[in-house]
């Protein structure tokens, strides 16, 4: 198991400190059949529930990944990665995050012994600061926005040669969030759902979901939803006009002006002959407050896939269709500040 250069297939092992290729390329995973990942770090995770839920005459079905130990899909990665770079005998760790990853991987190098640096924008939310502090993570507030966090955690990691474990460079991460893809095939009794509706902002749930699916056989339609003030994806997918300006949205986790694996994620819409759309914040908001009422308070980013697929279906929708929408953080700990 290795990992190679997605452009000049260039090798490299999986505790290099290098996070990409000489060539700029981005790593993949190469592994086989006798290359099994069995993640030995552990906090108690769940197979989080697949829930029917009805909006009117319609049915969606919310994969409740609040439910994980650190509150967000995100822990999924963590755990493989983590469990990973544990048995190669990784020390020490830097990570760059808006909120719920940052979360999720100092959770488990906790859990592992492992010690973390998290890089983050200064509007992160206060709650997840804090629950960040709390794992016992070394906190590094950045003057600017998410992109901005992540240029000084990527110059930081080379300057003291110390592995940088991001959720959006490192391969590693991928794979852990593949098991989703497995969970949901299991629930449905061993059938892929015709749409699954996700947020996206840097991709790691479309890509870990798409090789996942991939794996299995069959592709579900991706539908990624955007904000409407950050678009990237939309804007390649549509192939409208770039460099239009980034605004404040309430969804902080998907609000990622470029996208380092934009071509990936294209690929993934592409094949699954999925879409992209964008919702404004007043959906999202009303998103959220209907799916409260249903008893369930998630965080805006989960929202928006709520907001998307109620406009995509806004005209009823074949009842033989499954739908799937991906919880993915609680509601809790999400308040920030406005640029």
């Amino acid at each position: 198991m290795h990992f190679y250069c997605e452009k000049c297939k260039k090798e490299y092992p999986l505790n290099s400190i290098s996070y990409h290729c000489s060539c700029g390329g981005l790593f993949r995973l190469y592994k086989n059949n006798t290359d099994p990942i069995t993640p030995e770090v552990s906090i108690g995770e769940i197979e989080t529930p697949l829930i029917p839920i009805k909006f009117g005459k319609q049915e969606f079905f919310f994969k409740m990944e609040n439910l994980n130990p650190t509150g967000s899909f995100k822990a999924r990665g963590a755990k493989t990665m983590i469990s990973i770079l544990k048995n190669l005998g990784i020390k020490h760790i830097i990570e760059d995050s808006s909120g719920n990853a940052a979360s999720a991987i100092a959770a488990y190098a906790a859990a592992a012994n492992m010690k973390c640096t998290a890089y983050v924008p200064e509007n992160i939310a206060e709650g997840k600061l804090k629950q960040i502090e709390t794992f016992g993570a070394q906190i590094r507030l950045v003057i600017g926005n998410r992109d901005t966090a992540a240029k000084t955690a990527q110059k930081e990691a080379t300057k003291s040669k110390t592995y940088y474990a991001s959720h959006v460079y490192n391969p590693l991460f991928f794979e852990g969030i593949k098991s989703l893809a497995y969970e949901i095939y299991h629930q449905l009794n061993d059938h892929v759902p015709e749409y699954i509706f996700l947020p996206v902002g840097n991709g790691t749930m479309l890509l870990g979901l798409y090789y996942g699916f991939e794996e299995i056989g069959r592709l579900p339609k991706f539908i990624a939803v955007q904000s409407e003030n950050c678009c990237p994806l939309y804007n390649a997918f549509k192939k409208k006009r770039k460099g239009s300006k980034v605004g404040y949205t309430i969804a902080d986790s998907i609000r990622v002006e470029k996208p380092m694996r934009l071509k990936e994620m294209l690929m993934a819409i592409t094949r699954s002959n999925g879409e992209v759309l964008t919702v404004d914040d007043e959906e999202i908001i009303e998103a959220q407050h209907q799916v409260g009422r249903k008893g369930i308070y998630i965080e805006p980013t989960a929202a928006a896939s709520v907001a998307g697929a109620l406009k995509y279906f806004k005209k009823g929708k074949p009842d033989n269709y499954r739908v799937i929408i991906p919880i993915t953080g609680a509601g809790i700990n999400t308040s920030s500040n406005k640029d």
